[in-house]
């Protein structure tokens, strides 16, 4: 073994305290990632005259830098997980901001911003860096409660749900808005403010279907299929039936020929049709252990900061993959949102990979853990 107990290093203090089965799990899915854009992406580049490899490569290229922030931040305490998360939102927010004045329109929004050659969408960053503050300040309310920790902890999901709803992104906008509802569930929040925030969240939502089109037109396209154009869906529907049980076989499919979100929103139909069901079962029992693992080291955390913060983490990575694979299967109306770690995107990528470092970072055991655990154990043996 390369590094023993005995070392008092940076890195084996990491090794022994770091979750190696959660580890394992999302490195697990970042290469399942690099498999599925090599199989999806070359038609969708070909048909908008790239290189073959153009996406895959991309997506290879900010592999290298998720991988390298995950173990850096995985490195950090939970002080030092505050501080992180507090600056990525502020700046992610400044670049929002920035976005909606100078950034390109991209199918009638403006959710990008340039930064020299690369093209980076703020609120990925953002998504984390909030659940990480909001949990901050939630949980010093509840330590301190002549702190106004919980006010400012509203303050800031309305000033981001409010940039959200101006680029516009409603997907994102009901993700955070979910995710952040069920931090309140469990950090306590009276059963009065329960009941508002559904109630405020019901009028917003008919709002949004009465003033903007697009979203009327995907709501009422799901709700009734034979009224409006349900291709890319159908289509996605399609795949999975194509794939049966075992799957078409690698680069088989026909689907990904006619999607043209086959390598982002629609990741998970080439999954199903090129290698069937049983590897979409396997992906899906995947995605449920990250969940799982987190919810559970998240229930036996003493800390309410570590605790609420790796479970509003792992509540919107679960979310986020739940909305994207129901789109696929016809279960929820269409929207452009990427599957954790397995669809294209530089952004979504390396988003998820700060969500992931900061859980991996929260849920490390820490000596006075390890030190009980050896007290217990050392019991045992006498006592046997």
């Amino acid at each position: 073994m390369l590094i023993s107990r005995s070392d008092r290093g940076a890195l084996a203090r990491w090794w022994f305290t770091v979750d190696r089965a959660l580890l394992s799990s999302v490195l697990l899915l970042m290469a399942v990632g690099v498999l599925i854009s090599m199989a999806a992406s070359p038609p969708v580049a070909e048909r908008i005259g790239l290189d073959s490899f153009h996406f895959f490569k991309s997506q290879l290229f900010y592999l290298f830098f998720a991988v390298i922030g995950l173990f850096s931040i995985s490195f950090l305490d939970a002080n030092w997980v505050r501080r992180t998360a507090f600056l990525a939102f502020a700046g992610s927010l400044i670049l929002m901001v920035a976005a909606l004045k100078f950034g390109p329109e991209i199918k009638g929004a403006h959710r990008w911003i340039n930064i020299g050659p690369i093209g980076i969408q703020p609120s990925e960053f953002a998504k984390p860096s909030f659940v990480a503050v909001a949990a901050w300040f939630l949980a010093d309310h509840g330590k301190r409660p002549d702190m106004p920790g919980q006010f400012i902890a509203f303050a800031f999901a309305s000033v981001f749900i409010g940039l959200l709803v101006l680029e516009p992104d409603f997907g994102q906008t009901a993700l955070v808005a979910m995710t952040f509802g069920c931090m309140l569930l469990v950090f306590g929040i009276s059963w009065i403010y329960v009941l508002g925030l559904a109630g405020l969240t019901v009028v917003a939502m008919g709002v949004t279907y009465s003033l903007v089109p697009h979203v009327a037109s995907r709501i009422d396209r799901f709700l009734h299929p034979d009224k409006g154009d349900t291709f890319q869906v159908d289509t996605a529907v399609e795949a999975f039936n194509n794939g049966g049980l075992l799957g078409a076989g690698p680069g088989a499919g026909v689907a990904k020929l006619r999607l043209p979100d086959s390598h982002t929103d629609f990741a998970f139909a080439v999954v199903g049709e090129e290698f069937g069901l049983i590897v979409c079962l396997a992906l899906m029992a995947l995605f449920f252990f990250v969940i799982m693992r987190v919810l559970k080291r998240a229930s036996s955390e003493k800390d309410a900061f570590s605790s609420l913060a790796m479970t509003g983490l792992v509540t919107m990575f679960g979310l986020q993959a739940c909305i994207n694979m129901g789109v696929n299967v016809a279960l929820l109306p269409a929207k452009g949102m990427t599957l954790p770690f397995i669809s294209y995107g530089g952004s979504s990528l390396l988003g998820t990979a700060l969500a992931m470092g900061f859980v991996l970072a929260l849920a490390r055991r820490t000596p006075s853990t390890r030190s009980s655990m050896h007290t217990v154990s050392s019991l045992d043996m006498a006592a046997a």
